[in-house]
């Protein structure tokens, strides 16, 4: 590569995602303080995918001011559904509380990434998939916790698709990696353009 690459987070989905498909990233967390955004933007009408578009700028501009001359990838999740915005779950009850509320509705994981080079955004894409949650019972909700473990912290819905989450859902409409956090398919087209990886 002829640039430094660099992902503008701290999510291990993320950076697992870009090293499997082969392209090598430096890994240097943003530290924007994503829920007073969230808020702000919430206050203000701002849609989910809005202001999932904004965390992802925001995040790959301040590390890309530190970073003369590298491609910073910048990306954010946020989970709507009917309205209500969902967080990461603090701990397994929030988790089964997420689990209870998405049971049997339809919700929506508007999903953006931005790549920002020497602090400005040079390129951005957003893609919002659905996921259909199944009428699931309490106790196969208690039983997947169990089985899933603190796993399910790590992601807004409480799931991770590539695992036992797969058994969440009666139907997605979606790409599959943006629904684990990162559009992958339109950031690597994105790079090849820019020579960044082989064409």
């Amino acid at each position: 590569m002829s640039r430094l690459l660099i992902l503008a987070s701290a999510s291990k989905s993320r950076a697992a995602l870009l090293r499997a498909a082969g392209i090598a990233v430096e890994i240097v967390p943003a530290h924007a303080d994503e829920e007073a955004v969230k808020n702000a933007l919430k206050a203000e009408g701002a849609t989910a995918a809005q202001c999932a578009e904004t965390l992802a700028e925001l995040k790959a501009v301040q590390v890309s001011q530190r970073h003369d001359n590298a491609l910073v990838i910048g990306a954010d999740q946020m989970l709507d559904c009917e309205g209500t915005w969902f967080d990461k779950p603090a701990d397994m009850a929030g988790a089964r509380n997420h689990l209870i509320h998405l049971r049997g509705k339809t919700h929506v994981l508007p999903t953006a990434v931005a790549v920002a080079l020497n602090g400005a955004r040079v390129w951005h894409h957003v893609a919002a998939p659905r996921l259909t949650v199944r009428p699931y019972s309490d106790a196969f909700i208690d039983d997947y916790l169990k089985n899933a473990g603190a796993a399910v912290l790590s992601s807004v819905g409480a799931y991770q698709l590539e695992g036992l989450g797969a058994q969440l859902f009666s139907k997605i409409e979606g790409d599959f990696f943006t629904i684990l956090g990162l559009p992958l398919l339109p950031l690597l087209a994105f790079l090849r353009e820019h020579e960044v990886v082989p064409q």
